[in-house]
Order: structure tokens, then sequence, then C-alpha cells
């Protein structure tokens, strides 16, 4: 019953959402709220892999941090003997066979983490992979992870999702879903854009929050002419 455990750790941990657009890729998380003395820059749930591939997780962050390093550890070899950056399946792969190893093993348990993974195929596509605690692996073009309404936000995305989104329209579609899980807007969430050739860029407070406050005043006037439709019915 471990992978078990290990799942449930997965869905108490904070959300983690990414998008696939048509030319990026968005990832963002919520945080948790930080004690009143704690440094927040010190809580980091999206970290860099490689040169080109981006990951975000969802569980237990001390499991995260190890798995991350041997994930790391590996890109660098592979880049020693292949003179190449490793592809995104590559990493994925690795990444889910060294959580399934330690699903079978004696003295070890599962890693309490599921990840998700961006970055760019050699023909430039964006492509984003997930992970889970009993190692398998599976390509998304949207998915959502861990927080406290998974589901929810899942369904979210699937009715929203389309192929053709671009940088901007995926960025809100992101902060949607974790708007559907963060309670206090864009202090309590963490936004990162992939493009292919072009260095990662985290969004800042100051971003999120023009972003945020556009979003809750066009629900506003949704919810306004929907309750002036039922009054004009009624």
């Amino acid at each position: 019953f471990q992978v078990e455990y290990a799942m449930e750790a997965v869905k108490r941990g904070s959300a983690v959402v990414g998008v696939r657009g048509a030319d990026c890729v968005v990832l963002g998380v919520e945080r948790k709220a930080v004690a009143q003395l704690q440094d927040a820059r010190t809580i980091r749930k999206i970290c860099k892999l490689d040169d080109h591939l981006t990951i975000a997780f969802a569980g237990f962050t001390a499991d995260a941090r190890v798995l991350i390093e041997k994930a790391r550890i590996e890109a660098q070899s592979y880049r020693l003997t292949c003179e190449d950056a490793p592809s995104i399946d590559y990493m994925a792969r690795h990444i889910a066979k060294t959580q399934q190893s330690y699903t079978q093993r004696g003295g070890v348990r599962p890693f309490g983490v599921s990840s998700m993974i961006s970055g760019f195929n050699s023909d430039k596509s964006p492509q984003l992979y997930l992970t889970d605690p009993a190692g398998t692996y599976s390509a998304w073009k949207a998915h959502a992870i861990g927080g406290r309404n998974e589901k929810a936000v899942q369904e979210f995305l699937e009715k929203n999702w389309t192929a053709t989104l671009a940088e901007d329209e995926s960025i809100r579609l992101t902060i949607k879903a974790l708007l559907e899980v963060v309670d206090s807007g864009s202090k309590n969430m963490e936004v990162v854009v992939s493009r292919c050739g072009e260095k990662v860029r985290n969004l800042t407070e100051e971003e999120l929050e023009v972003i945020i406050a556009d979003i809750e005043r066009e629900q506003e006037e949704a919810k306004k002419s929907n309750q002036e439709a039922t009054a004009m019915e009624t």
C-alpha cells in the first residue's frame, strides 16, 4: 500500500497546473501560506532541470529535492556522454524509472511526489510530461495535480483548453485554473513560461495581480449579465 500512501501525499500537496500552448508551456503552482518570519524565496516548487527543461512538483518537498538532484545528474551525464541535450521524453522516462525502482526494493519507500516537466521536442514543438509515484509517465496537453480541488481544476482545463492557445491565453488559463484552489491571489501562486530557445520567464507579482484583477472583473461582469438575464426571464 506504500504507493497509495505516496499518491495520497501528492493529493494533499500544493496544486500544480500545466498548460501547453501553441508555442509555449506554462507551469503554475500554489504557494502554501508561509510563516510570518519565514523567507518565502526559499520555498521553490518550480525548478530548472536543464537549460531547456523545467519541473514543477506536488507532494513532499524533501523527496522532490532528492529526485530532482538525481535527474540533474542524469542530464549532465547525458550531455557528457552524447554531447547533446537530453530530450524531454528521455528525462521524463528517467524520472519515472527512478520512481518505479523505489516501489520494488526493500529498505526504501516510494517518492511521495508527482511532477510536471515542460520543454520542447527537437522539432521545437512544446511538450508537457507528467510522472507519478508509481513510476508511470505520460504526455499531456494540460493537466492539474495536487490541491484540494484537483478534479474540478482538471474538468475546468478540459472545458477550456484549445490547441491554438497563444502565450497570454495559456497564462490566463493557468491562472484561472489556480484560482479554483488558491484563496489569496497572486501572493500564493508562482507562474513560469517556457518558450523554445528563450530563458524561462517567471511572472512577477505585479504582472500576476494585473491578470487576476482582469479575470475577476470579467467574472463579475459575467455574473451581472447572468443575473440580468434571469431577472428578465422572470
